[in-house]
């Protein structure tokens, strides 16, 4: 390493750099205001570079990490003219070669941190000048990574490399992974002589430049398989090697090394299936050890311990350390292998095993048992696969392994899922205390797998009805250990029941239905009233009424007691509850909709900013307006309730109107004619206001649906609810109008189209002395339409007008022909051209409402 000369303006740019880490406010934003006036004098990168580099200086570490981390600023800013993030002045070529040069000699630094920071500083460099202006930056990198007596060299070299190989193109790679990989080679397979944490960062290169070489394969395949060829083998030895030895508990390190080989061997498979088949055989023994010895250091790190201790571990350079993010790896490349059309056969003869030892791997950690016993909202996020954990990715496999190998790999989880049932059977027997965590698991697995063994027509030699026997066995053979003594292995059984519903018993249906009510009312832990929902959500629906009926009150009632704890991630599940519940008691929700309306009213209001609770509540309240009896007294609760908002829109919180917009359309749709002429006479005027001057794409959109129901409930006889006979027409026509102007943008018109339609289909007699100005309306707002939904819909209004037209559909032809459309001959034209390019977006549903 070249130490600079020590000079004033080293010590006076080291002092600011210190007085930045100053914990009085006032000496940091001096500092701050210094350094970046000093970086708009020519000189001030080279100032830097030779303070990252001189390690003579008496202060702290941290202000020669600041100088390199500075640096790394200071390129980004003045090095190139012409980059969106350039600012003047530009860094002389001179002082390029100074800093280059500088930056260069300090890779060899023994703090892995100033380092680090030295070597994004090159990267962010070598972005603009290398290979055509730094043309002696890689034969220097790989110079270092080839001195074995430097071993502090080779780090920053790696180091370097790792940076650079995610700025690569298709040009540098073919001529530098030659040249790269054996040096590369030497490191990784030279554990004597370098530490776990070299060969690790020596693996990530060749990781990163295999995926680059994978994208090219797209354009290039022959090349790249030829430049790969000869270099697979002695790779595919190394990682037999590697994976070889049994995984070690408390050895991040090794874990480090393993995942990035893992991660190389994935991209091996996907980019270069046919030549990674050849060699496979060699890593199917160490990788199927890896499997196997992985489990036992993942049960005894994390499924028995009390956490995993290196979770939320990095190393210097933010690379994960933890068991889980290894584990992880290791399914994602299993996935890979199991779902390449090269290799699953070469897998097939294990598929068992790994089917077996994959649902071990599945079994809660003590780490999850206490998140999730005081978390639900963790818990509803874990359950919804939101986030990625070794539960989440060892359902995937076996997904894969269901999809891949059919009959072969379903037989395999059913028989690998009676296995780990039986041992956790045993494992209670014997009197082990967690003996229900395997059960869990195998719950877990086969709910996950659900959709798959429902639709396979033999599971595992057994029928539809067979499969139903295995699941009502594994449900309810320790259905009596009790809610709060195994509240997770509960939790599962009463999730898959919901899973699992259409195949077990009625008997079976019925006893868990009325287990879970209970449990909605007791004192249990969060996952168990979670499940509780997801069961009766499923179950309700095909419950037989005369059962059910009884205990509405009581479900309903605690169920709205659950509203009031449930935060934003469980009242989702918590509102569908609720509605399956009006749906199931039908008859009986008109004695509970003085005491469920207002409530789900008033959480509506809350949470009317977020479109998915918002949804559920109007869905509920939804459900509340089709059971007999309640629609009258719904509506008399709402009307009050959003006709202010309507009126006077222009002083409502953010999405209240679009919101009300919204409600007043679920009461609208397929309402008695006295509902709708309630709903008039509140809002009609305020609605036709919002459409003529509101620029809220929301708003507009929810008011023309809202003007549509308007029409659909009331047909010709909205027109004499008005102040005179045609105060209604015209109204409406204005808001047509607007909708239709070609200068709105296409979001707010977009369903204009259905609105058009109600006009014509409920009132054509009023409609047909327009029907001229309407299509010229028509053609323009398709021309400046940039929605294809909008264009389309607008197109079926032209089919619904010339089935009105018959048997004169040549004197609507004519119509159009007489009819202008910018860059065509004409609208007929026009439309004829837009439907050729636009009929395979029509569905079949919109062709039939075009005719009625």
């Amino acid at each position: 390493m070249a130490n600079a000369v020590v000079d004033d303006d080293q010590k006076w740019l080291l002092n600011c750099l210190s007085a930045t880490l100053d914990p009085n406010q006032e000496v940091r934003s001096f500092a701050e205001a210094s350094l970046n006036q000093a970086s708009l004098q020519p000189g001030f990168g080279g100032a830097l570079s030779k303070v990252a580099a001189n390690r003579e200086l008496p202060f702290a570490l941290t202000s020669f990490y600041l100088a390199a981390v500075l640096l790394k600023q200071f390129v980004k800013k003045h090095w190139q003219e012409g980059e969106e993030s350039f600012e003047h002045p530009a860094v002389s070529s001179d002082e390029k070669a100074v800093i280059r040069g500088l930056l260069l000699s300090s890779l060899d630094d023994s703090h892995r941190k100033i380092c680090t920071a030295i070597s994004m500083a090159i990267a962010s460099i070598a972005v603009y000048d290398w290979p055509e202006n730094w043309p002696d930056l890689l034969p220097f990198l790989l110079k270092l990574i080839n001195n074995p007596n430097d071993l502090n060299g080779v780090h920053g070299a790696l180091r370097c490399l790792a940076l650079l190989s995610g700025d690569l193109d298709d040009a540098m790679v073919p001529t530098l992974v030659p040249v790269l990989f054996p040096c590369l080679h030497a490191i990784v397979s030279s554990p004597q002589i370098y530490d776990k944490y070299l060969r690790t960062k020596a693996l990530s290169i060749v990781y990163g430049c295999i995926s680059l070489l994978g994208t090219m394969s797209g354009v290039y395949q022959a090349e790249t398989s030829a430049l790969m060829a000869p270099l697979l083998k002695p790779w595919m030895e190394q990682f037999h090697f590697i994976l070889e030895h049994p995984v070690q508990p408390e050895d991040p390190d090794d874990w480090g090394v393993r995942m990035e080989v893992l991660k190389c061997l994935n991209q091996f498979v996907q980019n270069f299936p046919s030549l990674t088949e050849s060699e496979f055989m060699i890593i199917m023994g160490p990788l199927w050890q890896t499997v196997v010895s992985s489990l036992k250091v993942y049960v005894q790190s994390s499924i028995e311990g009390a956490e995993d201790p290196y979770e939320g571990r990095y190393d210097s350079d933010g690379g994960e350390k933890s068991l889980d993010s290894f584990v992880i790896q290791l399914f994602e490349s299993l996935l890979t292998i199991v779902g390449s059309t090269k290799l699953v056969k070469a897998v097939a003869h294990n598929v068992r095993e790994l089917a077996y030892y994959t649902i071990a791997f599945l079994q809660m950690t003590e780490q999850q048992v206490h998140i999730w016993s005081t978390d639900a909202n963790q818990f509803v996020a874990d359950e919804d696969d939101v986030t990625y954990s070794c539960r989440v990715s060892g359902a995937l496999l076996l997904e894969e392994v269901a999809i891949c190998y059919g009959k072969q790999g379903i037989n395999a989880i059913i028989d690998a899922a009676k296995k780990r049932f039986s041992e956790s059977q045993q494992e209670k027997a014997s009197g082990s205390a967690v003996w229900w965590r395997m059960k869990e698991a195998t719950l877990f697995a086969l709910a996950s797998l659900s959709e798959q063994l429902l639709e396979a027509e033999q599971v595992s030699g057994l029928t539809r009805v067979g499969l139903g026997n295995l699941i009502e066995q594994m449900l309810t053979e320790d259905v009596g250990s009790g809610v709060h003594e195994y509240p997770f292995l509960y939790a599962r059984i009463l999730s898959s029941v919901a899973k699992f519903s259409s195949v077990i018993s009625q008997g079976i249906r019925e006893h868990f239905l009325q287990a879970a009510v209970d449990i909605i009312g007791m004192n249990v832990a969060p996952p168990v009233k979670v499940s509780a929902c997801r069961a009766l959500s499923q179950l309700l629906p095909e419950v037989n009424k005369d059962i059910i009926r009884s205990k509405m009150e009581g479900l309903l009632s605690t169920l709205t007691d659950l509203l009031y704890q449930a935060s934003d991630e469980t009242l989702h599940l918590v509102l569908e509850t609720i509605q399956a519940a009006i749906k199931a008691g039908h008859e009986a929700s008109v004695s509970i909709e003085p005491i469920m309306s207002p409530i789900i009213l008033n959480l509506w209001g809350l949470h009317v900013s977020d479109p998915f609770i918002s949804i559920d509540a109007i869905e509920v309240l939804e459900a509340i307006k089709n059971a007999p009896g309640c629609i009258h007294p719904l509506a008399s609760r709402i009307f009050p309730f959003i006709g202010p908002i309507l009126i006077n829109p222009q002083r409502q919180p953010d999405g209240l109107v679009a919101g009300s917009l919204d409600l007043l359309n679920m009461l609208l749709k397929n309402a008695p004619s006295d509902v709708v002429r309630a709903a008039y006479d509140v809002c009609f005027d305020a609605v036709v206001r919002i459409v003529l001057q509101s620029d809220d794409h929301s708003e507009l959109q929810n008011a023309t649906e809202c003007l549509a129901s308007f029409i659909s409930g009331g047909r010709e006889e909205i027109l004499a609810w008005g102040v005179d006979s045609g105060f209604t027409m015209r109204s409406l026509l204005d808001a047509a109008s607007r909708l239709l102007n070609p200068d709105l943008e296409s979001s707010g018109s977009l369903f204009v189209g259905s609105y058009i339609l109600q006009l014509i289909l409920h009132l054509p007699s009023q409609m047909a002395q327009h029907i001229q100005d309407l299509v010229f309306a028509l053609v323009r707002r398709m021309q400046s339409a940039q929605i294809s939904g909008l264009k389309s819909s607008l197109l079926l209004i032209f089919a619904r007008l010339i089935h009105l037209s018959a048997p004169n559909i040549e004197q609507f032809i004519n119509l159009l022909i007489s009819i202008p459309a910018e860059g065509y001959e004409n609208a007929f034209s026009y439309v004829m051209s837009e439907w050729t390019k636009l009929q395979g977006k029509f569905s079949f549903t919109f062709l039939l409402l075009a005719r009625k």
